[in-house]
């Protein structure tokens, strides 16, 4: 399986609605607490946007409601791995993403059989307050070696001119949250990573 090189990561259809449009090919949409009839309705507006655009949804977290909504693939922390039935993942037809932070996590996860895995932080970011130390680009390399032929995405503290870094490491896709959605014109900031990745598209 081949990811797109530019990973968007967003909390809501909003974004996706505004973002997609430009050429985004992988988004994944990341929402925290809502009321299960708010995910399904973001879901379904996220799925529709995506399917207008040729773009890839990815949903964290909420399998089951995935699975029910009819999405194709979804991405799990490894708390939520842990509470996770992967044969009725499996059973529905969805892909599977997964984070790793450490070597434990990594044996975790492989033996879940994932379609890809994440590694982070590999710079230090300000999304969420992590126990793990940034990663560097050199243990993407190790990351690499340890899963391949899956795909790995990096995130954590991503920016363009980082990019080339990750990639000549290994990474298959580099994944973005703050960069984009902080940035004081979204959009452009949207084109220039879809630029600056294209030479591993």
């Amino acid at each position: 399986m081949k990811l797109d090189p530019f990973y968007l990561i967003v909390d809501s259809a909003d974004w996706i609605e505004r973002l997609v449009p430009l050429g985004i090919r992988l988004v994944q949409l990341r929402m925290k607490d809502l009321p299960e009839d708010r995910l399904r309705a973001e879901i379904r507006r996220a799925k529709a946007a995506c399917a207008a655009g040729g773009c890839q949804l990815i949903v964290n977290d909420y399998w089951q409601i995935a699975i029910e909504e009819g999405c194709d693939f979804v991405h799990l922390g490894q708390e939520d791995l842990a509470g996770a039935d992967i044969a009725a993942i499996r059973a529905s037809g969805m892909k599977l993403g997964l984070s790793t932070h450490d070597a434990a996590e990594l044996e975790t996860a492989l033996a879940a059989r994932p379609d890809y895995i994440a590694l982070g932080p590999i710079w230090p970011t300000i999304l969420k307050k992590m126990k793990w130390a940034p990663q560097g680009v050199e243990r993407i390399a190790d990351w690499k070696a340890r899963i391949a032929p899956l795909p790995l995405v990096a995130i954590g503290g991503l920016n363009p001119d980082r990019l080339f870094a990750v990639f000549e490491n290994g990474a298959d896709s580099a994944a973005v949250v703050t960069d984009i959605t902080l940035n004081a014109d979204p959009e452009a900031r949207t084109r220039e990573w879809i630029e600056r990745t294209a030479r591993w598209r």
